[in-house]
Parts: C-alpha cells; structure tokens; sequence
C-alpha cells in the first residue's frame, strides 16, 4: 500500500509518523510539500503532529487553507483513506474534512502524558486491528486538544459510530466532551486523532499499542 505524508512548516512530528508507516507498511512514503497542488496515487495521506505555523490563529488554521490541502480534500473526496494526529487532527477539523472543534485545554496547560485510549469503533479502516471496546495506551502532547461539537453534531456522529476513540479510564487530559479523542468522517475513510500512536509501535517506545493502527489502515497482517 503506497502512503504520503503531508509536510507543513512547523510540524515535528513528520520524521516519527514516516519512520512508522516505512516500518509497518515496508516502504517509506512519499511526501508532499504545502504549496503542492496534486499528490501522488496513494492509498492512504497522513498529516503528522507538530505545531504548524507556530499555531497562530487557531491551531491549523493557516495550514488548512494551503494549496496541498485542497488536493487532500480532493483525494479524500474520492475514497483515498486521510488520517490526521494531533496539529494533524486540528487541521482537518480546520478544512471541514470533520466536524466539530478543538479548543484549549481545560486546564489551559500544554499536556504531555500517557493516556488510555477505548477502541470506541472497531469496525472501520484505521481500528479493524484492535477489539471493539479494547483499552489502549497511548502518549498525548498538544494544548488545544478539547474536543468540542454542538448538540445536534454531537448527536450525530455519536449515532453514526464515528467516534472511534474515547479516553478511558478517567486519563481525558484535555476535557474533550464524551471524552472524545478521535473520530472518522460520514463516509469512514478519513480520521482524526489527539493522540500519537506513531510514538507507541515498537519494544523501543516502551510498547506497541499504536502498531495495530497502522496495520490495520496499511492492510498489514499483525
């Protein structure tokens, strides 16, 4: 399966997000720059963590509103599975590639900790590889990570499944509503999430709860 990253200035998390998918999928991705208008023929796009654009404005404001945005948007338009963590999921949110928003922690404090992640939705492309209701770890490190939707949004995407990830076990470090840490778009091919599970594949990172994930979305047997 062919990837591609997206690279944004000041995004730092691109180098852990090509090392997963080179070591899972077994070939490195292409990569895309902001002002490319069209991205190759892959199967899956991926917007790493980072801080994009110093997170002025908003947190990924300005990146979604870059040329190589519109050719996400185009290709996830046409079934190409898009996955987004962290700055990566806020700039989604950013592109109306999901729905609803990401605001600043409750605590107002930039948070870096492991968390415990539920598999809300085994069912989709990015979680087939973990058990519906399976409780992982997994590293978080954002500031502007509380979830948030209006009523009917909320209502919506909870009735739909497209809640894939909550966090368990009292560990929501940023008070996301419904504990909310990852969703999909109506069509599924297309998630967001505040955690890194890129950071979480191997012995070397102290575990590897994350790797199914990327087996899962990579086709990939675990």
């Amino acid at each position: 399966m062919k990837s591609a990253v997206v690279l944004l200035p000041g995004l730092n998390r691109d180098r852990d997000m090509i090392a997963a998918l080179t070591k899972i999928g077994g070939k490195p991705p292409v990569t895309v720059w902001q002002t490319d208008t069209e991205i190759p023929d892959v199967d899956l796009i991926v917007i790493p963590g980072g801080f994009s654009y110093g997170d002025y404005l908003r947190c990924g404001a300005i990146a979604a509103r870059m040329p190589v945005m519109r050719a996400v948007a185009e290709k996830a338009a046409q079934g190409v599975k898009v996955m987004g963590v962290c700055n990566g999921f806020q700039i989604l949110l950013e592109a109306g590639l999901l729905p609803g928003a990401l605001m600043r922690n409750a605590s107002l404090k930039f948070v870096c900790r492991e968390v415990k992640l539920e598999v809300a939705n085994a069912a989709t492309a990015f979680t087939s590889g973990y058990q519906q209701g399976q409780v992982i770890r997994c590293p978080v490190a954002h500031h502007d990570g509380n979830y948030f939707a209006d009523t009917d949004t909320l209502a919506r995407i909870e009735g739909n499944g497209q809640v894939v990830f909550r966090y368990a076990d009292g560990t929501n470090p940023n008070g996301s509503i419904n504990d909310i840490a990852g969703i999909v778009n109506d069509a599924g091919n297309v998630l967001g999430l505040m955690p890194h599970p890129e950071n979480l594949i191997e012995a070397a990172h102290g575990g590897s709860d994350g790797r199914a994930l990327f087996e899962s979305v990579l086709g990939v047997a675990a």
